[in-house]
C-alpha cells in the first residue's frame, strides 16, 4: 500500500503557466490524467510487487531472515521518511520538474535494482526507489489540482487516481507471481523500465512548464536528515537484535543514536520557522489517535503480507504465482468494505467504523497465530484474509476524515501526508520488532526441537532447499518457522488490540465533523 493525501492548494513558489490555467483540450487532460494514474500505479506497485519475490530474492542473493527485511524496509524508510520533504521541493521548485526528476531516478534505480549481484547493491537501489517515490507521489497529487478544475472535473479525476492506488496493491502481488515464476524476481524491478520511460515522454506533452516565482527557497533538510536516519537506526538495532543480544554494541549503539536523532528532529522541529512537521498539528486528539491507528495499521499490514508471502512459499510449497492469486481475497474484503466505509461514514461517524475495523483485524491476526506446518489455504487462511482486509478497508477513510478534521486548508495537506508517511514507518518499525520476534521464536523451537547444533547447522539451509533436507530436518525447520511466524502474528493482535482501544478511547470526530471534513485519497 502507498501515499494518501488530499488536494493541495497552490503553492507560492510555483505558478503554472498560463496555458495551464486555460482549460485544456479533451486530449491533453486525458493524456494528463494517464499520467498521472500509471505513475501512482507505479508507485504502489513498488511497495507491494516484491512481496511475492521475497523467498527468490533471498535464495538467489543468499539473504539472512534477517537481511531480508531491509528489501522492505529500505523503500519504507526512504519512501515515509523523506515524503514530506517531496511535497515541500515540489511546492517551490515545481510539481512537473519535480515529477519529472522523480520518475527518472525511479526508472533508473529500478534498472540497477533489477541487475543487483550482491544484497547491498539491491539494498542501495530499493532505498533510491523510495527516495524517488516520494517526489513523484505528491508531485502527481498536486499536478491532479493544478490540471482539472475544482468540482465534478477533479473529482472524477481523484477517482481515478484512487482507484489506481487501490489496484496497485492488488496487481502488484498478482505481478510479482507471474514475473518470477516466468522469467525471474529481477523482473519485479526491471517492470518499473518501460513504464518510467512512457511517463517521461507523455509528462512533458501532457504538462506546461511551470513559472517558478519564489525569491526564497527554504528545505527542512536538517529535520528531513534527522528524521530518516534516526528512523533508520532504530529499525536497524531491532533488526540486528534478531541475531545478537539486546545488550550488544550492535544493538544498543544504533538504538541510542537513533532515539537521540529522532529526539534531535523535535528540536529543530520546533524552532525552524518551515518544518516538515509542524508540532501544533498534533495538540489536536482526533489527529494524533489517527497517526497512532495508522502506525499500528501500517505494522500490521507488512507482518501479514512479509510473513505470509514466506509461509505460503517456503511451508506450503505455494509457487510466486499461487501466492499472488492467494492474497485476492484480503484486495476484495479491503475494496469492497472501503467503499461501505465511505457511504456509511457520514451516518455512524470514524469511531465506529475505526472501532469495528481494528477489531476485525486484531481477530484476523489472531486466527493467524494458529497457523501450523499442515496449515491449509482454505482452512486456515482464506477465513482470516478476508477479515484482515475487510478490516482495513473499513479504517482508511475515516483515519484519513480523523486527521483532516477541523483543519485550516493550508495545513490539510500536512496532516494527510504525515498520515501516509505514519503507514510508511510503522511498516518499518513493526517489521524490525516483530521480525525480531518471529527470528528468536523461530530459533528457540528449532533448537528445542534438534539441539543447539544440528539447529544451527538447519539455519543455513535456504528457502529453495527443501528438497536437500533430511526429512527430520525439514519437518523441524518447517514446524519452527510456522511457530515463530505464528508468534509474530500473535504480538501483532496485540498492537491492533491497542489500536481498537485508541478508536474507542481517543477519536471524537462526530458524523457531521467527518462530512465537512474534505476528503484524502485512500489506497
Amino acid at each position: 500500500m502507498s501515499e494518501r493525501s488530499v488536494k493541495r492548494p497552490r503553492p507560492a513558489g510555483a505558478v503554472p503557466s498560463p496555458a495551464a490555467e486555460v482549460p485544456g483540450t479533451g486530449d491533453r487532460k486525458a493524456l494528463a490524467l494517464a499520467v498521472i494514474a500509471v505513475a501512482q500505479l507505479m508507485v504502489v506497485l513498488d511497495v507491494s510487487i516484491v512481496n511475492v519475490a521475497l523467498p527468490s530474492i533471498q535464495n538467489a542473493l543468499d539473504f539472512s531472515a534477517t537481511n531480508l527485511e531491509w528489501v522492505v524496509n529500505a523503500y519504507a524508510l526512504a519512501f515515509g521518511g523523506l515524503l514530506l520533504l517531496g511535497g515541500r521541493i515540489a511546492d517551490l521548485y515545481g510539481q512537473r520538474r519535480t515529477f519529472l526528476v522523480g520518475v527518472a531516478v525511479l526508472t533508473i534505480a529500478s534498472l540497477l535494482g533489477g541487475m543487483a549481484t550482491h544484497q547491498g547493491w539491491l539494498i542501495a537501489a530499493r532505498a533510491v526507489q523510495g527516495l524517488s517515490g516520494a517526489l513523484v507521489a505528491p508531485a502527481a497529487l498536486a499536478l491532479i489540482a493544478g490540471t482539472f478544475a475544482e468540482g465534478a472535473e477533479r473529482t472524477k479525476a481523484m477517482g481515478v487516481y484512487a482507484a489506481m492506488g487501490g489496484a496497485g496493491g492488488a496487481l502488484g502481488n498478482v505481478l510479482g507471481g507471474v514475473f518470477t515464476d516466468a522469467l525471474s524476481w529481477r523482473w519485479v524491478l526491471f517492470v518499473n523500465v518501460p513504464i518510467g520511460i512512457f511517463l517521461l515522454f507523455a509528462a512533458v506533452r501532457a504538462f506546461p512548464a511551470e513559472r517558478i516565482t519564489a525569491t526564497e527557497r527554504r528545505l527542512d533538510l536538517p529535520g528531513a536528515v534527522t528524521s530518516t536516519v534516526g528512523m533508520s537506526l532504530v529499525v536497524y538495532g531491532l533488526i540486528h537484535a534478531a541475531t545478537e543480544d539486546w545488550s550488544s554494541a550492535g544493538t544498543v549503539g544504533p538504538l541510542a543514536v537513533g532515539t537521540a536523532l529522532l529526539a534531535l528532529f523535535v528540536l529543530v522541529e520546533a524552532r525552524t520557522e518551515s518544518p516538515l512537521m509542524p508540532l501544533g498539528i498534533f495538540r489536536d486528539r482526533n489527529r494524533s489517535g489517527a497517526y497512532a491507528i495508522m502506525l499500528a495499521l501500517g505494522a500490521g499490514m507488512i507482518v501479514l503480507f512479509y510473513f505470509l508471502t514466506l509461509f505460503m512459499q517456503i511451508v506450503m510449497g505455494f509457487s510466486p504465482l499461487r501466492t499472488g492469486f492467494a492474497f485476492l481475497p484480503f484486495a476484495v474484503g479491503a475494496a469492497v468494505c472501503a467503499t461501505v466505509s465511505s457511504q456509511i461514514l457520514g451516518r455512524v461517524g470514524p469511531r465506529v467504523l475505526l472501532a469495528a475495523g481494528t477489531a476485525l483485524a486484531a481477530v484476523a491476526f489472531f486466527w493467524f497465530s494458529g497457523i501450523g506446518p499442515d496449515a491449509g489455504y482454505t482452512g486456515d487462511l482464506l477465513g482470516p484474509l478476508v477479515l484482515a482486509g475487510s478490516g482495513v478497508g473499513l479504517c482508511f477513510v475515516p483515519l484519513t476524515l480523523a486527521a483532516v478534521a477541523g483543519i485550516d486548508k493550508a495545513r490539510a495537506g500536512v496532516s494527510s501526508a504525515l498520515l501516509n508517511a505514519g503507514q510508511q514507518v510503522g511498516a518499518a518499525l513493526g517489521l524490525a520488532a516483530l521480525g525480531t520476534v518471529a527470528v528468536a521464536a523461530t530459533k528457540d523451537r528449532l533448537t528445542e526441537l534438534m539441539g543447539a547444533g544440528a539447529a544451527a547447522s538447519a539455519e543455513h539451509y535456504g528457502p529453495a532447499d527443501a528438497a536437500k533436507m533430511p526429512p527430520d530436518v525439514r519437518v523441524a525447520v518447517y514446524d519452527s518457522l510456522a511457530h515463530g511466524y505464528g508468534i509474530a502474528f500473535l504480538a501483532t493482535t496485540f498492537v491492533l488490540i491497542a489500536a481498537f482501544v485508541l478508536a474507542v478511547t481517543v477519536i471524537r470526530v462526530s458524523a457531521e465533523d467527518a462530512a465537512k471534513a474534505e476528503p484524502g485519497v485512500v489506497i
